[in-house]
């Protein structure tokens, strides 16, 4: 047994605190980018580094690990020596009101574009009413109105002095202008007409046709006169309004020069101010809304003049970086905002708001896919934006409403953004297989690993994360103890010795939790005391299941025998899962065998108690005998393999050497040992396989053997492979050292069930048999005479019949 037999130095790495060449961690330097992820760094760096649209980058890996945090540093650190992209603006289109046009300007220059128009807005607003106020335009307004009435007075006394040549008289009447026929100056009644002969009525008649031509080319003329005069005082005001205002606009033109988008809206502005001369001229009166009603005057609107700065970066140092916390369609897209007047919902281009997207546009955009994935059309306009190379701001809701509604639909603007999604490897993996064009757009991945090598290097970069996280967070510094003790939990934390865990996440944990309990202890500085007190205080927070377990072991609810050796019974070691908390304890494992040809019954399975892994590890043990004990004889065996007091499900191989040895021991008649617990798998070559959670397996037996007394005969059998996975606590190896514990470590079967009997296996002979009084000798033999009972007992049966 002795060369199974680890040594107190093979059960836990230990970091030597000598190593390290500080007093505290203040003395150290800041982290400079990531631990241990040199693949993950090179592809980001690939990413970021080629140019095309297509080239996004999928970072994957456990949370904690550091997905977030450096890939944000990365991304700050580049962006600084990039350029800052243009700003982007949305102006009213004056062809076409719902599509607003967009035009994009230098850094700085939307931003002082955007308060020139407000500005100028002010000033058109205090001075084009000023215009129609002035003076002058109300002489040059009465000029051609005196104009026009001299003109029309003179059409109208031509044709009066005419008319009254002829004998008619020219009156106005309600319905307009009337030729009347006179005699001696007076108007002729009806009657003195009916009473003229019928020459003079010819004669008559035949003149006030010609006068009524002449009177309806009149008419005719004055309209165009009239038309005449309303063109006049329109180009006049025109003029007016134009020379009042050329001013303001000229301050502009001259000073944005060259930008031939903010030239043809200033024109615009221009063009449509001369459109609306009308709606700029002072009010009549209040208007009539309803009966009884007035509406009071209403200020002509100025706003499709302003502009909407869409995208500022006027305060960016470099490229942007943005990180979308919640990605729905909306903030990714930008919207386009409504304001509710007399219960319906009115909006124009000022309302139209950005997203994550254009405010990422010419840098970078990070989100989380779980979270793009859970919100309703994002990840596939996403793929549409990448695919198109541009942002287009729809209002989703439409595609649901019964009725189509009069909309916005702005200008979509062209995308250059780098894209990042952060996921697990689960999500990374679906999306690759399920959608094609995931493949297409995400093409540089970026794989976080959950651990990293045990070097000299990794462990002085670990120190620099401790001192910057608790420079950081403003934390107690740690002393080179308490450093080499964080280390040895990160260790334990990914199970091998050769090994650090990469979530982070869980490191700085500890490492406040540590500074906390130095803080309360009044300590200026972190040591390994302060580092375990918070371990053992988190356990204590977690394990109340743990200790009750314990409680039913030690008062004997639960059967655990840690002295003695029963026929068929095994210490099984099983790990419980609970959450961010897992211990182990022992299992009774109890082996029944008997005649029949059933082969081996899991009660767990026939009780629908077990998993597949499990079901898998029992029928690799009728494999192993088959290979072993079959091939001289059939097999005549029917077992029975139960986890006794076990109400809940089994999974995992892990038992499945000790069931292995619970048969051997059941079939020779050899007792084991029960101050020995056992774990690992079995192949069915009888070679003893890893397993997982091996420290908490041996802590717990520990455990239980502790309470129950130790006696120097107990310990745990596990399998080699294992030795690299060990991390044992201090009081585990304390009482290896003093010789009342031990931890045993095999590759084959027939080593562990020497070990739990004390009886050699044996090795088969050439003849095919086994050395006598070995325990494979005595497995051997009784499947022989199982196999002999049942020949014999076969016929008997026939004969009865």
């Amino acid at each position: 047994m002795k060369q199974f037999l680890l040594s107190p130095e093979e059960l836990a790495w230990r970091c030597d605190p000598a190593q390290f060449e500080f007093e505290t961690t203040e003395q150290l330097p800041s982290l400079e980018g990531a631990i241990g992820q040199d693949r993950a760094l090179t592809a980001i760096e690939f990413g970021l580094g080629i140019e095309d649209s297509e080239f996004n980058i999928f970072i994957l890996g456990e949370p904690g690990t550091g997905r977030s945090s450096t890939i944000m540093k990365l991304l700050k650190a580049r962006a600084e020596g990039e350029p800052v992209p243009d700003d982007w603006c949305y102006v009213h289109d004056f062809s076409d009101g719902t599509r607003p046009t967009r035009f994009n300007l230098p850094p700085e220059k939307g931003k002082e574009l955007h308060r020139d128009m407000e500005m100028l807005v002010d000033r058109l607003r205090e001075e084009i009413p000023k215009v129609f106020e002035s003076k002058d335009y109300e002489l040059q307004k009465g000029r051609i109105a005196e104009d026009y009435q001299e003109k029309s007075k003179k059409l109208f006394q031509d044709l009066e002095k005419k008319a009254n040549m002829e004998g008619f008289l020219l009156q106005r009447t309600v319905s307009g202008l009337v030729l009347v026929p006179t005699r001696d100056n007076h108007p002729l009644s009806q009657q003195e007409y009916e009473d003229l002969s019928s020459r003079e009525k010819s004669s008559l008649d035949q003149k006030g046709s010609d006068l009524q031509e002449q009177l309806n080319d009149m008419l005719r003329k004055a309209r165009e006169l009239e038309k005449e005069v309303r063109e006049s005082t329109s180009k006049m005001e025109g003029d007016v309004l134009l020379f009042a205002m050329g001013h303001l606009f000229e301050e502009l033109e001259d000073k944005y020069k060259g930008h031939e988008r903010v030239q043809a809206h200033f024109e615009s502005c221009k063009k449509d101010i001369l459109e609306r001369i009308d709606e700029f001229r002072p009010s009549e009166g209040p208007k009539i809304a309803l009966p009884g009603m007035k509406m009071g005057e209403q200020e002509p609107s100025f706003d499709r003049y302003r502009i909407n700065l869409f995208i500022d970066n006027s305060e960016l140092k470099g490229a942007p970086v943005i990180q979308e916390a919640n990605p729905t369609y909306f903030n990714l897209f930008g919207r386009i905002e409504h304001v509710i007047q007399m219960g319906n919902a009115t909006t124009n281009f000022l309302m139209i708001k950005p997203g994550a997207l254009h405010r990422a546009n010419g840098g970078y955009l990070v989100l989380d896919c779980r979270e793009v994935l859970m919100n309703y059309f994002s990840y596939e306009a996403l793929k549409r934006c990448i695919r198109n190379r541009e942002v287009r701001i729809e209002d989703m809701a439409e595609q649901f409403r019964l009725f189509a509604t009069v909309s916005l639909k702005p200008q979509p603007i062209p995308l250059d953004c780098k894209i990042i999604l952060i996921g697990t490897p689960l999500l990374y993996y679906l999306l690759y297989q399920l959608d094609q064009d995931f493949r297409k757009y995400f093409k540089v991945k970026a794989d976080f690993d959950r651990m990293m090598k045990n070097t000299w290097e990794n462990v002085q970069q670990y120190a620099l994360f401790v001192a910057t996280q608790c420079r950081e967070e403003n934390l107690a510094p740690f002393e080179p103890s308490g450093v080499a003790c964080l280390l040895e939990y990160a260790a334990r934390l990914i199970e091998d010795k050769n090994r650090f865990s990469s979530r982070f996440i869980d490191i700085a944990d500890l490492i406040r939790e540590s500074a906390f309990y130095a803080s309360r202890q009044g300590s200026e500085r972190v040591n390994r005391s302060h580092v375990n007190q918070a371990l053992e205080a988190k356990i204590y927070r977690s394990n109340k299941m743990e200790e009750r377990i314990q409680e039913m072991i030690e008062d004997g609810t639960i059967l655990v025998d840690t002295e003695g050796a029963v026929v068929g019974q095994v210490n099984g070691l099983s790990v419980y899962l609970l959450g961010d908390y897992s211990f182990g304890k022992p299992s009774r494992v109890t082996v029944r065998t008997y005649l029949g040809k059933g082969g081996f019954l899991n009660i767990e399975r026939e009780a629908k108690l077990s998993g597949p892994v499990h079901d898998k590890g029992v029928m690799i043990l009728a494999g192993f005998f088959g290979d072993r004990y079959a091939q001289d004889k059939p097999m005549a065996l029917a077992a029975s393999i139960c986890f006794e007091q076990s109400y809940s499900g089994v999974e995992g191989d892990s038992a499945s050497s000790t069931e292995l040895y619970g048969l051997m021991s059941s079939l020779s008649g050899v007792p084991i040992r029960q101050g020995i617990a056992v774990t690992g798998s079995v192949n069915q070559r009888g070679q003893i396989q890893p397993i997982g959670g091996v420290n908490e397996k041996i802590e717990g037996f520990f455990a239980v053997c502790k309470a129950k007394g130790l006696t120097g005969e107990q310990g745990v059998v596990i399998p080699a492979a294992n030795i690299k996975n060990l991390m044992l606590k201090e009081e585990v190896i304390e009482a290896v050292r003093e010789e009342k514990f031990h931890v045993w470590a095999v590759t084959t079967a027939d080593e562990g069930i020497e070990l739990l009997t004390g009886i050699p296996a044996g090795e088969k002979q050439e003849d095919g048999s086994w050395p006598e009084g070995t325990v494979n000798y005595r497995v051997d033999r009784r499947l022989r005479e199982m196999a002999e009972a049942i020949r014999k007992f076969g016929p008997a049966r026939e004969n009865e019949k």
